[in-house]
């Protein structure tokens, strides 16, 4: 058997996604412009769907609680004390007045700065001044703070604002079980970059929705062999690519990795970063000099072998495939993530409060922590102490790099939102490995449609 054969069959260890009949879409400018369209997105869309949001191992005790922004909305996520997590919309029930502003914090109450209304954790009203003035009573044991749905997975904290929302399990299909083997949620963020893009939230997910740019905006400088795999070692040839899409709406693309081949030299010597790569796995880059592509199965066998005793028990959980490959996911409608073998790549979108040609855009890296391990962690980013404060960078696009890859994605995006404005765009024209793009914006026509009920359990 071939190796490439191998390598495509070992691929597919995973359970193979349902085939999805698309219809075809134009992806036409008004969608990325048009505050109209926008709003029926925001009714229809974001207000039915699952979101990830907060990060579990952020609030340790009680009272911890952390808030962030989805559009025009502000979410409370709060520890309680039975160790669950509650989450509300971030506003008090007597004026509208934001309770928190700060992205996280602990409180034995929270106290609203504009007339002292305090609210516990669990969101029971608890104080409120001149208790006597109000006509129709005392407003303690009336009020609670609005609660909408929130589960975790993952080591994430999710929230719905559908009250009759399917469970998050459900939404989340097969990327559940697909996820759980490698234990993201005892993993640490080393990484934390979030910009606001001057882009629709869809430029941002369109592009992590297909691959067809890799070989363009992400191609490494120097020989023509280049072409087909970049220098992490991953074949990015659509004719080797699996592209997936499963029912519940998300999309998955796994991409052979692992290889030597396009950083040999000219006389066949295995160049950075897979040289370095192999000799943490006690790999000699010499004894694969012309042997490029035979560089992904000793891998594989090396981290099967070592991974356990260095504290990467979840190894045992995953296939050969998964110990190199790039699984690519794009969660409907805003999160997209690279999953490696050491590596939890988060990309999200979120949709501006009021600009439809604006969005938050988010570039975080969680990588496992074993215990006793004290070398620097390899992220996208470069190298990251484990003992270093991980600082959540929020910048001004291009005032600070968002990292290497991400930013060649970023030069591109405000190039694709001005062209969305022509009258001159007709309309895209697609290639089958944009077919997830393309399925995205049919997704969005069916919840804005109607034709999506995502508040009703299916079968």
């Amino acid at each position: 058997m071939s190796h490439q054969r191998k390598s495509q069959e070992q691929s597919r260890e995973l359970p193979d996604w349902p085939r999805q009949d698309l219809r075809g879409h134009k992806l036409e400018g008004y969608r990325y412009t048009s505050r109209e369209f926008a709003e029926q997105e925001w009714e229809q869309v974001w207000t039915k769907v699952w979101l990830l949001l907060g990060r579990e191992d952020e609030l340790p005790n009680p009272g911890d609680w952390q808030m962030e922004e989805v559009g025009r909305e502000s979410i409370l996520m709060v520890r309680q004390a039975d160790g669950g997590i509650k989450a509300f919309y971030n506003v008090c029930q007597h004026r509208g007045q934001r309770l928190v502003s700060a992205p996280r914090g602990h409180a034995r109450r929270f106290v609203c700065p504009y007339h002292s209304w305090a609210w516990m954790p669990d969101g029971e009203l608890n104080f409120v001044q001149d208790p006597d003035d109000f006509p129709d009573g005392n407003p303690c044991g009336k009020l609670r703070l609005a609660e909408l749905p929130c589960d975790t997975f993952a080591g994430f904290i999710w929230v719905n604002m559908d009250p009759d929302c399917v469970s998050l399990k459900e939404f989340l299909g097969p990327v559940w079980d697909e996820w759980e083997p490698y234990a993201v949620h005892t993993w640490r963020r080393f990484v934390a970059k979030t910009t606001v893009a001057p882009v629709n939230w869809k430029v941002v997910m369109d592009n992590f929705n297909e691959s067809y740019h890799v070989n363009t905006v992400h191609r490494p400088k120097g020989a023509d062999v280049e072409k087909l795999r970049i220098h992490s070692g991953v074949d990015t040839s659509y004719t080797t690519s699996r592209f997936d899409m499963c029912d519940e709406g998300h999309g998955r693309m796994i991409m052979l990795g692992g290889y030597a081949g396009p950083t040999e030299g000219r006389d066949g010597e295995i160049g950075e970063p897979l040289a370095t790569i192999l000799r943490e796995w006690e790999l000699d880059p010499e004894d694969f000099r012309g042997r490029g592509l035979a560089t992904r199965e000793a891998l594989q066998e090396a981290r099967r072998r070592l991974g356990p005793s260095r504290g990467y028990t979840y190894f045992d959980n995953l296939n050969d495939s998964q110990l190199t490959d790039a699984y690519h996911y794009t969660l409907f409608p805003n999160f997209a993530v690279s999953v490696w073998v050491d590596g939890f790549h988060f990309l999200r979108a979120r949709p501006h409060p009021t600009d439809p040609e604006q969005c938050l855009f988010d570039n975080w890296w969680y990588a496992p922590d074993p215990e006793g391990a004290t070398d620097p962690v390899r992220t996208t980013a470069g190298m990251v102490e484990r003992d270093a404060d991980i600082e959540h960078e929020v910048f001004a696009p291009g005032e600070r790099s968002m990292g290497l890859t991400i930013d060649q994605d970023m030069s591109i995006f405000p190039g694709q939102q001005a062209g969305m404005r022509s009258r001159g765009y007709r309309g895209s024209y697609l290639a089958g490995q944009e077919s997830r793009t393309a399925r995205l914006h049919e997704l969005v026509d069916d919840y804005i449609a109607g034709r999506r009920d995502a508040a009703k359990p299916r079968g």
